[in-house]
């Protein structure tokens, strides 16, 4: 039979709701398991506490029809049987076709069962982007994976759930249900940073797999929430897999065939994705791409033997925005739509998302179920997850059950919001260049002194958002300038070029603010105008005249300090102002949304909390000539697990504070362990400057010797911790066995020496931050075997 298919004889065991795995009822994923509730006693309680919440409550919505699918005492799996039964093929048919996107959504209503209409399509990777009306706006996603906080990507996730479901209770009561008016998020983005002019690495959390699933995995339960019964927003983890580029550049992404060898495919482009299924993720979204020949939306081998056969992942699929549509059109892999529909179902894809069409490729269902191409059991199957979700999301329960029904507008761009998303932007920061001890400015010295903010990214709130940006009131809005002015300087702007493509530059401008200011601040980047979907970089070079600016203001500075404020996702070429010592100090700031200003300014202070702890998410290189060809999927020479032996600009993992830090101490325990035994790492972290800072400690694992091609290191365990000024602290961490797993056909374990270094930084840097590295070596022992034996 098709696979997923169950023939009429098999019964479903309790709680099952995915294809072929049972679950606990009630259950929340795989391992998150709730009672089954089905014992008469517990199933009455629940019906007297529905009926109480029912007849206490206020106005409530319409009483849904006396269908067992909306009965809360009933377990997940038998809602969810009776729900599909009364559900007729056509019925089917528009919940898998109507994924979303313009013309292609909402999900039909279904009149006659007392359901409503759903929109999937949401964005949020870092606020409610998209969806009419305000919302906070946090920093891009490769800011936020720069402060190596997986507790801060949580708390920026459940902000944004919060208002997501506060938008979405709005939409709801007025009867809207167009896009990005759902509850379902195309968030957060895993695929690897690979390649530094990629036009969507701003949407990443970096180059690392394991810095990746952690954050993801921090992303994924912030957004869904800890209730017991109810997720806030479902995650949707994308763009599933090995997508990385190119977006236009040599060719297009709506065509493009990654070729890829099955080793970097398991060791780079899948770990995280796992770690997002087991976090608990309700969705997936296949990419645009080929993966060795075959596009991912109609991949069995990825969405099915790996996704749900290995992993176990029990949630929907759902394309990216016309990629099923693109399996004929761009990658002439298929013949016809009927023939991409059979292909794309048949492989583990439930929900499209199209261009807009109404006519699209899962419509074609009907014509493949009377061919006997798709069962329709396979097409029940493909559904189950749809509702499964929304039951989880509250939909098909008394809203008094569910606390987050009852949140509404008033928690949109909530003071709480605006300060996580202000402190951020101040943790996202990462110091790459500081000498002479220009930073931090001494706020004593600022009233009556003159400063000057000059460049492109100084005062123009468009630019300093990024890709899939909400959009807050403008009142909420600081550009550099404007949060600059806070500091009771007097502070003077040129913007010397109108945008961030800096194609008509007014020297005079910059010249002029330069020339009275005792401190000046340039502000150079990058932003959507030169990177962002759809549009790669051709080079690292700063834009247009953009070098010539900051130039003219060193000179024009004639010694005075000269503070360099970068917005950029992709690295940028800033070789001149790293070795220029007219440029006191660099400060990345990627794209920080609407705190920008008041986090620049805290900052440049070194206010209480604002000493810049972030850390590169991913290397800068020297120059194009360390930078490999786009479309090549070989991990050989990419990101520092992989590159090659000259030093780039900027390390994975760098940045510097304005404290110092000591490591000693560093234990391992055992020093021999079992081939599938976990390590426990100890090290001591002093503070042994004259501030109050964050660290981040960073462990990485080295192989010292492995059968089959490995890292050369590999990030195994990281902490961001905060150390008083003149104070230590002892971390301890756990190493455990699968992260020494190599690939060999299978993931394997082998005995063997292993390095293990810590410190704040990687080992080996030519260009590195003042502190130590420390290493020491352990043994394992014992027969290879292989990781789903031990």
């Amino acid at each position: 039979m098709p696979c997923g298919s169950r023939g009429p004889s098999q019964a479903k065991p309790c709680g099952s709701w995915g294809p072929s795995r049972a679950m606990p009822c009630g259950s929340r994923g795989p391992s998150q398991a709730m009672p089954c509730g089905t014992s008469p006693g517990a199933a009455l309680a629940l019906r007297v506490l529905v009926l109480c919440a029912v007849l206490c409550a206020g106005p409530v919505r319409a009483r849904p029809p006396p269908f067992p699918f909306w009965d809360p005492a009933l377990p997940w799996h038998r809602r969810l049987d009776d729900l599909l039964g009364r559900l007729s093929p056509a019925e089917l048919v528009l919940q898998v076709a109507r994924g979303g996107a313009m013309r292609n959504g909402p999900a039909p209503p279904i009149p006659r069962l007392g359901i409503a209409p759903y929109n999937w399509n949401t964005e949020c990777l870092r606020g409610d982007a998209e969806a009419p009306g305000w919302a906070t706006a946090f920093p891009q996603a490769l800011g936020l994976a720069a402060t190596f906080s997986p507790e801060l990507i949580y708390r920026v996730a459940n902000a944004t759930a919060t208002e997501v479901r506060a938008k979405h209770n709005d939409f709801a009561a007025t009867g809207r249900y167009g896009d990005h008016t759902g509850l379902s998020c195309f968030s957060p983005v895993l695929n690897i940073m690979r390649h530094p002019l990629w036009g969507r690495n701003q949407e990443t959390y970096g180059e690392d797999p394991f810095l990746s699933g952690e954050l993801g995995r921090s992303f994924v339960q912030g957004l869904q929430g800890q209730h017991p019964r109810y997720i806030k927003a479902s995650a949707g983890c994308k763009h599933f897999s090995v997508h990385g580029g190119p977006e236009n550049i040599p060719e297009s992404r709506l065509s493009f065939d990654a070729k890829v060898l099955e080793r970097d495919w398991r060791m780079t482009f899948l770990p995280q994705f796992q770690a997002c299924v087991r976090a608990g993720s309700f969705s997936f979204m296949c990419s645009y791409n080929r993966i060795n020949g075959v596009p991912a939306c109609a991949n069995k081998k990825l969405l099915t033997d790996i996704l749900r056969g290995e992993w176990g992942f029990e949630g929907y699929v759902v394309s990216d925005e016309g990629a099923l549509e693109l399996i004929i059109l761009g990658h002439h892999y298929t013949h016809t739509f009927l023939e991409t529909a059979v292909a794309s179902v048949n492989a583990g894809c439930n929900l499209e998302l199209s261009y807009g069409m109404r006519n699209n490729i899962f419509m074609h269902i009907p014509q493949a179920l009377a061919m006997g191409n798709i069962t329709l059991q396979m097409l029940r199957d493909r559904v189950r997850p749809l509702f499964y979700t929304r039951m989880r999301l509250g939909e098909f329960d008394p809203p008094e059950m569910n606390p987050y029904s009852a949140l509404d507008l008033s928690v949109v761009q909530s003071p709480e919001h605006r300060n996580l998303s202000l402190e951020a932007a101040v943790k996202s920061f990462v110091l790459l260049k500081n000498i002479r001890g220009t930073l931090p400015l001494r706020a004593q010295d600022l009233p009556g002194q003159r400063l000057a903010v000059v460049g492109p990214f100084a005062d123009n709130p468009r630019v300093l958002f990024g890709d899939y940006a909400p959009v807050p009131e403008p009142q909420y809005i600081h550009t550099p300038r404007r949060g600059l002015e806070t500091l009771g300087a007097n502070v003077s702007f040129a913007a010397g070029c109108g945008e961030p493509r800096c194609r008509r530059y007014s020297r005079a401008q910059v010249v002029g603010a330069v020339e009275a200011a005792d401190v000046v601040v340039v502000c150079l980047g990058t932003g959507v105008d030169v990177e962002t979907e759809a549009k790669d970089r051709s080079d690292l070079s700063l834009p247009g005249h953009q070098l010539e600016l900051l130039q003219d203001a060193v000179q024009a500075a004639a010694g005075r300090p000269v503070i360099l404020l970068l917005f950029n996702a992709g690295p940028l070429d800033v070789g001149w102002a790293q070795a220029h010592d007219g440029v006191g100090a660099i400060l990345a700031c990627f794209f920080p949304a609407q705190a920008t200003g008041l986090a620049i300014a805290r900052v440049l202070l070194g206010e209480a909390g604002a000493s810049p702890a972030g850390r590169l998410p991913a290397t800068w290189p020297a120059g194009m000539h360390q930078v490999p060809p786009m479309e090549n999927y070989t991990m050989e020479g990419r990101t520092y697990r992989y590159y090659g032996q000259e030093a780039p600009l900027y390390p994975f993992g760098y940045g510097l504070s304005y404290t110092t830090f000591h490591y000693r101490d560093l234990v391992l325990s055992p020093l021999v362990l079992p081939v599938c035994a976990n390590l426990t790492v100890s090290v001591v972290l002093e503070n042994t400057g004259p501030r109050d800072g964050e660290e981040v400690v960073q462990l990485y694992l080295r192989w010292e010797q492995s059968s089959v091609p490995v890292p050369r290191w590999q990030l195994v365990a990281f902490r961001r911790v905060a150390v008083p000024a003149g104070r230590e602290t002892k971390l301890s961490f756990q190493v455990l066995a699968e992260q020494r797993a190599v690939w060999a056909r299978d993931w394997l374990l082998e005995p063997g020496t292993f390095t293990l270094f810590a410190g704040g930084q990687q080992p080996g840097q030519q260009t590195r931050a003042p502190s130590e590295v420390l290493s020491a070596r352990f043994g394992v022992t014992g027969a290879a075997r292989p990781l789903r034996g031990c």
